[in-house]
């Protein structure tokens, strides 16, 4: 380190592949688990054999130096600053002979060097997330890409002047189409959200494995919650609705139907997860809902996705996504008859409570154990009282309307008879 730090490239590089060497031999004549602490100081040093390579004459060295720095996430010590200083210094060598840039179909000029220097490197950037192992590594390396992004994107706002700000958003009237300094800025801008929503469905897939997978509870950590996917999937439906509104993109349709495909993919996702949090609180009934939901959002890609299948292959699985979802309804549907066998049994107790007699709960089999002593609940005693029908009432409503025969003959001669018997009563004759 002391021939590194001098600069005394050739000693150095000769002291670092010895150490190398006797590190590689004492991790081979030891176990496994000491080996481990040898072979990590052999990884350290070959960052600073290759920096010796390099400047002693081996071009090919700088390329095996980035892959090393991007890889491990950036280095620390002595070595970083250097790798930093020596890696900007190449992109800058290379973006001297960088002068355009095409993006769907246009080309147009590169003229600020913190833009090209970062698109020389985006490439790069990308390969190494890709080939990150672990995912700290990876959101690092997402989080200096998206610097990078913004810091090249300020540079160019830099540019747009406020006079000429107004300008570059006016479509020409002969090319209808935006400045190629707008568009250029519209290019950075879908880098930095495209880079955005790959870093969070990267953190959504690391969260959905701890989401759908039955782990034992820590109490002192935290556990993840369907809530914490929905709230990502918000944040990447957001960004593809600014992406849907750049400048110079507004014509493009098949820029359009693309990003539409993306958003339902998406969407059928979220309202997955949202249908996890209802199922976690025992709403069954929007829970299936909301799994149909996405079964149709699902359909909607696999029938117009057929154009579109290079751009769809990054985004989450759809097939996946349907067979988990079918599954998922499934278990639902089980799961609600338990949970209303259960609410039975509730309800069974609560009727307990309320001493109803058995004669009352045939159809409910509950477990009483007073029915087996002397003060069984069987009927109610005295039984209660009971209406009865009375004994009718009847009305000769039908007299009033009766025509009798006439009765003047027989009246009159009662009443002669009558009269005769009373005088002969008065004088003493009798018949």
């Amino acid at each position: 380190m002391l021939r590194f730090e001098h600069q005394e490239w050739k000693a150095a590089i000769e002291a670092f592949n010895k150490c190398k060497t006797i590190y590689e031999k004492l991790a081979s004549a030891f176990t496994e688990e000491q080996a481990v602490l040898y072979n990590q100081r052999v990884e350290e040093i070959s960052p600073n054999i290759r920096y010796c390579a390099y400047n002693i004459g081996d071009q090919s060295a700088i390329n095996e130096l980035m892959q090393m720095r991007l890889r491990s996430g950036g280095t620390e010590g002595l070595l970083a600053e250097k790798l930093e200083a020596l890696i900007t210094q190449t992109r800058a060598k290379q973006a001297a002979t960088m002068s355009e840039v095409e993006w769907r179909g246009r080309t147009v000029p590169v003229k600020i060097d913190k833009v090209r220097i970062f698109l020389l490197g985006l490439a790069d950037n990308e390969s190494a997330i890709a080939q990150a192992e672990s995912e700290e590594t990876k959101e690092r390396l997402f989080e200096s890409m998206l610097s990078e992004c913004r810091d090249a994107i300020q540079a160019v706002r830099e540019e747009l002047k406020p006079d000429q700000k107004q300008r570059d958003y006016i479509l020409d009237g002969e090319s209808g189409k935006v400045s190629n300094l707008q568009y250029l800025h519209s290019y950075l801008t879908y880098i930095k959200l495209s880079t955005a929503i790959k870093r969070n469905e990267n953190m959504a897939k690391g969260l959905q494995k701890a989401v759908l997978q039955q782990q034992p509870e820590d109490d002192s950590k935290r556990s993840p919650r369907p809530q914490d996917l929905i709230r990502l999937y918000d944040i990447i439906l957001q960004n593809l609705v600014e992406l849907l509104q750049l400048p110079g993109l507004e014509e493009d349709r098949a820029f359009q139907k693309e990003i539409g495909l993306k958003t339902l993919v998406y969407k059928a996702y979220r309202c997955f997860f949202i249908a996890q949090s209802y199922v976690l609180v025992k709403k069954w009934s929007e829970a299936l809902v909301l799994y149909d939901r996405v079964l149709k959002y699902a359909d909607e890609v696999n029938s117009d996705a057929g154009a579109f299948k290079n751009s769809l292959k990054d985004l989450p699985d759809v097939q996946e996504l349907i067979t988990q979802v079918r599954s998922e309804k499934c278990s639902l549907q089980a799961a609600a008859i338990l949970d209303t066998n259960d609410s039975h049994q509730t309800e069974t107790s609560f009727q307990v409570k309320d001493n109803k007699p058995l004669v009352e709960r045939f159809e409910t089999f509950c477990l009483d154990p007073s029915l087996v002593t002397k003060q069984a609940n069987l009927v109610h005693f005295p039984p209660g009282f009971q209406p009865i029908p009375c004994k009718p009432l009847f009305f000769d409503l039908a007299l009033n309307h009766v025509a009798f025969p006439p009765l003047e003959d027989k009246l009159e001669q009662k009443t002669k008879s009558g009269l005769t018997g009373y005088i002969k009563g008065i004088f003493g004759f009798r018949s």
